[in-house]
């Protein structure tokens, strides 16, 4: 289905948004769109919702099984817009939003569906997943000038590391089971990167309810929704593996050409799979197993 608008697709699109969880993938350019999809449908995402620009032209096997809405990625607040409109459309469901050449993967996810997952992060009385932006980079910037390869895609196999998270004033205590995480290439590169976009942490997956609205910085009105596990023990963390701030990089005239490659003594082969996140503890099993 192809809707025009935002706003047809919440009056409209009551198919879509009957049955959870649902991925929202919101398209800033043209770059692996087809394989973001193709990624979250085989992960067991009961409906797709694409937001693009006209200019995306997409095969017909998948144009077929997604949900289209025309959208402009590139207006102010466009992120929290889109999400929190669907979620006061979409309340009790599960959501999911991601941005294009990111990649979810969940503990298992080879075996056990997303929806397997959320079933039992329910059954621990949680409301949101705490995800972790974990940036990939072609491994030779000459032969992938956009610093985009899926079949040369390296990771930073260290370099992470996690602050307490105070008020937006820096002040008080800090915030209970909340901390921000920083590594990957914000970190490497920090001095192109703006402060308040170096964090790593995002909450990819959550259950809508009314009220409930995703601010800028990528953390919720719900302080519980921002925490990392319950009180009483670890819960399930996931990775959302990501071309977006290396091709940021390469394609921003400020910063491309301070950049040569972006492997370092501690970049290795990504693997496309779950057992390497977890070996390198860039996602958590929790009580799952």
């Amino acid at each position: 289905m192809n809707y025009t608008s935002l706003t047809e697709f919440v009056k409209n699109g009551g198919d879509a948004l009957a049955r959870g969880p649902i991925a929202l993938i919101l398209v800033e350019d043209l770059v692996e769109v087809e394989t973001t999809i193709r990624h979250h449908q085989m992960a067991g995402f009961k409906s797709v919702v694409v937001l693009a620009p006209d200019a995306l032209s997409l095969p017909d096997d998948i144009a077929e099984t997604i949900h289209r809405v025309r959208y402009d990625m590139s207006a102010d607040q466009a992120t929290e817009t889109a999400v929190n409109t669907v979620i006061e459309a979409a309340a009790g469901q599960w959501l999911y939003y991601c941005y294009n050449a990111e990649y979810l993967f969940h503990p298992f996810c080879e075996t056990r569906t997303i929806s397997e997952m959320l079933a039992f992060h329910t059954e621990e009385r949680r409301d949101a997943v705490l995800g972790y932006v974990i940036d990939i980079y072609a491994d030779d910037l000459h032969r992938f000038p956009d610093a985009v390869s899926l079949d040369h895609a390296c990771l930073d196999r260290s370099g992470y590391y996690a602050l307490g998270r105070f008020d937006e004033n820096g002040q008080g205590d800090p915030k209970e089971r909340q901390l921000n995480f920083y590594g990957g290439l914000r970190w490497r590169y920090e001095e192109h990167i703006p402060e308040k976009r170096r964090r790593i942490d995002r909450i990819p997956l959550f259950r809508a309810k009314p009220g409930l609205r995703l601010r800028a910085d990528h953390t919720f009105n719900d302080e519980e929704y921002n925490t990392y596990s319950c009180p009483w023990h670890h819960n399930i963390t996931v990775a959302l593996v990501s071309f977006r701030t290396a091709k940021a990089l390469k394609t921003n005239a400020g910063s491309t050409f301070d950049i040569d490659t972006f492997t370092w003594h501690n970049s290795i082969q990504f693997q496309w799979n779950s057992q390497q996140l977890l070996d390198l503890g860039l996602m958590e099993p929790g009580q799952w197993f």
